[in-house]
């Protein structure tokens, strides 16, 4: 894309504002000034950048004083960027600005599609932080370079692994699922071995990178990646300084990605207020934009990780809001993705994978979708943050939700004690009413357990919530509800 000229006014209001992050001015005097490299790397390796010639900034004041032999610095800065000064050639958009017989150079430098991009040797790997450049880190530098290969090492096999290496539980469950959720796709016509290939979770019989970390058995994964897994915490707090414990609850090991999904999902729309709609099948519909935007979070999240990087992706569900941290950026500035339908995953067989059995049908829909989606629980709008190898998006929960649990705790303060499990069941019958099973799947577990049954035997007893059909104890369509009428119940 030909990057367009600044007008004069644009060029003048700049040099107002010390602070903008993609542009640099130099004096270039008797030549190309020596500081300028650092600027076109740094420029080359984030976000793109105007650098001008012809400029002195003292003190955050600009004075134009422009450049004795404009076309001769011109010439010569252009053969530098094309010579064997840096690793590659850099092409820029020139432009130049008379200002009161004054000549002023300006060059437009442009993100690279190779990183990194350094001059005289890799130390010389420049970045942007903020308005102004500083040497990239080692761990920049590695991650610049996995990322020059975007979406091709988890497509690499692994020589010495199999299919064996692969969990039969997962395989299996998911070809369910496949049936379930995708049950005319032609992927089942295939057998296992035929469909794995097809996926490429297999090439030549050797598992790809990608579907290692999908179907794995815990063992295979960790020889390759050793501290292989997704965090999540619950924090009750709105910080981590404002929490009188450090977490309530810290996410066990899962087997692979494809456990991780499932109670990643669960886990963050706990606290969401989402009635369920049950299929005939007993499996759960969310039709609701909110869910689907933090469907799309935690996909994007999986999907874009850096599952080489020392830095591993983790979730944070503090009481007012939601944060997905990942090890990876995006392939290209946030701003890139904000209105585009663009689907560039970092990890392309995941996304397929989860794309298969429509658990991500909506991933790469657009962040305009996710903003969007939200929109329709909170008025709070998404925060994105990215740097050169991490992203943080943050969801802000509705005011009200607080305002409820709240009511809820008084609630059970004024009348009993009672134990975590009750106090959840209590504050999710708050919202809507839910059959058991609902209730196991708003708690994250796996299947009705002992402790659920006497949480809910409990409550009825000491008459805090009573049966919808109470002529009918056991009843398929029985729902439990909250007998107490201080607390009005959100419905959306």
């Amino acid at each position: 894309m030909v990057k367009e000229k600044m007008t004069k006014q644009e060029l003048q209001n700049r040099l107002q504002d010390i602070e903008w992050e993609d542009f640099e001015v130099k004096l270039a005097i008797g030549g190309v000034p020596k500081s300028v490299w650092e600027s076109v790397s740094a420029f080359s390796n984030t976000a793109g950048g105007w650098l001008i010639f012809g400029i002195e900034e003292k003190n955050g004041i600009f004075n134009i004083v422009g450049v004795s032999n404009p076309s001769k610095i011109e010439h010569e800065f252009l053969n530098s960027l094309n010579g064997e000064k840096f690793n590659i050639k850099i092409r820029v958009n020139s432009y130049k600005y008379n200002f009161d017989d004054k000549i002023v150079l300006a060059f437009y430098i442009p993100i690279s599609k190779q990183k990194p991009v350094y001059f005289n040797s890799l130390s010389n790997s420049f970045i942007r932080s903020g308005s102004a450049d500083r040497r990239a880190t080692k761990e920049e530098i590695d991650t610049m370079f996995r990322d020059q290969s975007f979406g091709t090492k988890t497509s690499e096999t692994i020589e010495n692994y199999s299919i064996e290496n692969l969990s039969s539980i997962s395989l299996n469950q998911y070809k369910e699922y496949l049936q379930i959720s995708n049950p005319t796709s032609n992927y089942n016509k295939l057998n296992m071995e035929e469909f794995l290939h097809k996926v490429l979770v297999l090439i030549d019989g050797k598992p790809t990178y990608a579907g290692l970390l999908f179907f794995g058995t815990r063992d295979s994964i960790q020889r390759y990646f050793v501290d292989f897994r997704i965090d999540l915490f619950e924090i009750p707090g709105i910080s981590i300084s404002d929490a009188k414990t450090r977490y309530t609850y810290r996410l066990p090991e899962q087997e692979n990605l494809w456990d991780y999904y499932f109670i990643l999902f669960e886990r963050i729309t706990m606290r969401i207020d989402k009635p369920f709609k049950l299929d005939n099948m007993g499996f759960a519909k969310e039709n609701y934009p909110y869910i689907d935007a933090l469907r799309e979070a935690l996909v994007n999240m999986l999907m874009h990780a850096d599952y080489f990087s020392p830095i591993k992706s983790r979730i944070r569900v503090f009481s007012d809001k939601i944060e997905f941290f990942n090890a990876g950026s995006y392939p290209k500035p946030i701003e890139y993705f904000l209105h585009s339908d663009t689907s560039m995953p970092r990890n392309p067989i995941l996304a397929k994978l989860f794309r298969v059995v429509k658990l991500a049908e909506n991933a790469g829909y657009g962040f305009d979708k996710m903003i969007d989606g939200w929109k329709t629980y909170t008025d709070i709008p998404i925060d994105f943050k990215t740097d050169m190898d991490t992203s943080l998006t943050t969801f802000y929960l509705e005011k009200k939700e607080a305002q409820v649990e709240a009511q809820v705790e008084a609630q059970v303060e004024a009348q009993v004690d009672l134990n975590d499990t009750e106090k959840k069941v209590l504050e999710f019958l708050n919202f809507e009413n839910l059959s058991s099973a609902q209730l196991v799947q708003k708690l994250g577990l796996k299947s009705l357990s002992g402790s659920l049954k006497n949480a809910i035997r409990h409550l009825l007893e000491i008459k805090l919530i009573e049966l919808t059909i109470p002529d009918r104890p056991k009843s398929p369509n029985q729902k439990y509800k909250t007998k107490q009428d201080n607390i009005k119940k959100e419905t959306k």
